[in-house]
C-alpha cells in the first residue's frame, strides 16, 4: 500500500453502506433493476433523482453487463452534476433478471462516481466478480456485511 493513501476497506466503507444494499430483490426486468439500484442512491442522499434517468438512458446506448451475472449501471458525463457523493449501491437478485441476450444478472452494482473514481471502482469490482463462485455466494447471502466485506477485501 502506498503511504498516505487510504486502504480499500476505508474507501469501501465510505462509498458502500448497508442502506445502499437491497438483498433478495424481486425485480422482473433490467429497467426495474436499474431503477431500484438508482433509488437506493437517491434515498441515501448520494445522488439527485435525475441521475437515475441517466443510468437508464446509458443502458439504452450500451449494456452495462460485465459478465458472471453482474451489471454495473451508471450515468454518463452530463449526469455527473447530480452526484452528491461518490457511492455504489448493490441490488441482489437471487433468481436473476434477464439482461442481455438472455443472460441473467444476479448482482446489480449502481455506480455514482466521477470518471477518475469510476475507474478505481471498476478495477475493484473486476477483482471481486472474476470468480463465479464468489458471485454465486454474494447473489444468495442473507448478510449485507458479506457484500461489503467482499468489496473491501
Amino acid at each position: 500500500m502506498t503511504k498516505g493513501l487510504p486502504n480499500r476497506r476505508v474507501i469501501v466503507s465510505r462509498i458502500l453502506i448497508e442502506e445502499l444494499i437491497h438483498l433478495d430483490s424481486k425485480v422482473q426486468t433490467k429497467e426495474e433493476a436499474i431503477q431500484a439500484a438508482g433509488d437506493l442512491l437517491v434515498q441515501a442522499g448520494r445522488v439527485e433523482a435525475p441521475y437515475v434517468q441517466g443510468m437508464l438512458n446509458r443502458e439504452k446506448t450500451m449494456s452495462t453487463l460485465i459478465g458472471n451475472g453482474v451489471a454495473i449501471p451508471h450515468g454518463e458525463f452530463p449526469d455527473l452534476k447530480y452526484i452528491k457523493e461518490t457511492s455504489i449501491s448493490v441490488l441482489q437478485i437471487p433468481q436473476g433478471v434477464p439482461w442481455e441476450e438472455g443472460e441473467l444478472v444476479y448482482l446489480v452494482v449502481g455506480i455514482a462516481a466521477t470518471f477518475e473514481e469510476h475507474i478505481g471502482i471498476l478495477q475493484n469490482l473486476a477483482n471481486v466478480v472474476d470468480e463465479i463462485e464468489r458471485v454465486n455466494f454474494l447473489a444468495t447471502t442473507a448478510k449485507k456485511s458479506d457484500i461489503i466485506d467482499a468489496l473491501a477485501a
